[in-house]
């Protein structure tokens, strides 16, 4: 399966913009032979500026699936181009809104996924179930930003059969007890194409790459499976956001990135023979979770909001 991964700079709210930029990078991938391509967390709307929004506005926001305008439009991409389209948007049924991942074909919506771990706005829903699905002779889970950060969620979904994770997100330069972490100034990004060489500097430091780097190719690995990881270039919100969309293999290797500061795509053809001789897929089957089901499943107050949130 030939699989891109996209960045690309949102327009805060403004679908009609953003459906643009996926329908400019969908044809990109697939001129380059990609059969998917996935695009960064609530893609369609912008993701950050939620934090501001009331009740209302949010709702305003959000839209049904499968029969609302942004899953249509998505859905005619797919059609046209002959692409599966991961993106995602705000969704609403029966009165509650959640973050929510989709995955299109020319034939409809293929699945969909609600994050498990929102926190961006306390109007948000939790989502409760977890997301394998057939994809061209694979199988195909997803779990967005913060989900990723719980060792549980990825092991579960490879449990159940994941051979690629799909990780949208909207995530790094942000403040964190850890050394190192913290917001992007500003000038680094004006100065971009004048002194591109500070900015690369930042966004591969530990305040973007190298964070990525302490745990994520350790999803891959530990689980056996490949990882694509998606995630805005530039201002999200008010806030920088460092790109380097990626494909991790399940020797935790990374084998496509981006590395421009420009919306553009990274595209990997995976071959499954990696999984079963995994380090990560030997490790599953070694398991003995006599030991540690009742530990693992006990009772836990479980707190999602960041440090950067707090205030």
């Amino acid at each position: 399966m030939k699989v891109a991964v996209a960045q690309f700079e949102p327009k805060d709210g403004n679908k009609a913009y953003n459906l643009s930029v996926i329908r400019t990078l969908t044809a990109k991938a697939k001129s380059e032979g990609a059969e998917v391509i996935s695009f960064h967390e609530l893609s369609v709307t912008a993701y950050t500026f939620i934090k501001n929004l009331n009740l209302q506005q949010l709702t305003d926001l959000a839209e049904k699936v499968p029969n609302g305008p942004s899953t249509k439009a998505l859905i005619n991409l797919s059609a046209e181009f002959n692409i599966a389209i991961l993106a995602g948007l705000v969704e609403i049924d029966a009165g509650r809104i959640y973050n929510t991942y989709i995955c299109v074909t020319k034939e409809g919506v293929k699945t969909k996924f609600r994050k498990l771990h929102p926190f961006i706005s306390n109007f948000m829903s939790k989502g409760n179930n977890y997301c394998v699905f057939d994809l061209l002779g694979w199988k195909c889970g997803i779990l967005i930003c913060y989900d990723n950060n719980i060792v549980e969620n990825v092991r579960a979904t490879t449990l159940l059969g994941a051979e690629i994770i799909f990780a949208p997100h909207v995530t790094g330069c942000t403040p964190s007890p850890m050394p190192g972490r913290g917001f992007v100034d500003d000038k680094y990004w004006q100065n971009r194409n004048v002194d591109p060489i500070s900015l690369r500097r930042e966004f591969d430091g530990l305040k973007g790459r190298e964070w990525l780097m302490r745990w994520l190719p350790a999803r891959a690995y530990d689980n056996g499976v490949y990882y694509a990881f998606s995630n805005p270039i530039g201002y999200d919100g008010d806030q920088l956001k460092n790109g380097n969309a990626m494909i991790i293999d399940p020797y935790g290797e990374v084998l496509a990135e981006i590395k421009s500061f420009e919306n553009d795509v990274a595209i990997l053809d995976l071959t499954k023979d990696k999984i079963r001789s995994s380090g990560g897929w030997r490790y599953k089957n070694a398991r003995r979770p006599e030991l540690y089901k009742n530990i693992i499943g006990a009772a836990h107050d479980s707190s999602t909001r960041p440090v950067w949130m707090k205030d």
